[in-house]
């Protein structure tokens, strides 16, 4: 699996940490290089469209507290990002809603906290079934845009 990595400066640290945790994956860092301040819409927006163009299979972007990236990566069509900071949230973004990406708040969880949510939802798989017609719906208003 190929996973696009990005985050802002608040996000760095735990970026940093996650790339050597997810050494059995390939992962592709789409920045930010340093803690130095930057704009996450600038980052994020690329790696949201790795995810939706196929080049990347999953996204996880992390941000200070997870809104401005959720808010930027469901701009981009075909990505379904959920903000999640627990792991029955992230279990719940896969089983009814089939996220393509996840959202980490870096600021507000520790890694090991971020370590059992990105583990949770990169294992679970989408239910399908009823939740696919809610899938379906909302590819239909994306595609009347």
């Amino acid at each position: 699996m190929r996973i696009a990595l990005a985050s802002d400066h608040a996000g760095y640290k735990l970026k940093q940490e996650l790339i050597s945790y997810l050494k059995d994956f390939e992962v592709v860092d789409f920045g930010t290089d340093s803690p130095q301040s930057t704009d996450y819409p600038d980052i994020g927006f690329v790696a949201a469209e790795a995810v939706a163009k196929g080049e990347c299979n999953r996204g996880i972007l992390i941000c200070g507290s997870g809104i401005g990236m959720s808010i930027v990566a469901n701009k981009v069509k075909g990505v379904r990002a959920a903000l999640c900071t627990s792991e029955t949230i992230a279990k719940l973004s896969r089983q009814h809603n089939d996220a393509n990406i996840l959202v980490l708040p870096g600021r507000f969880i520790s890694f090991d906290e971020a370590k059992k949510i990105v583990d949770t939802w990169l294992n679970t798989k989408f239910d399908g079934g009823r939740h696919q017609r809610r899938i379906n719906k909302i590819k239909k208003y994306e595609e009347r845009r």
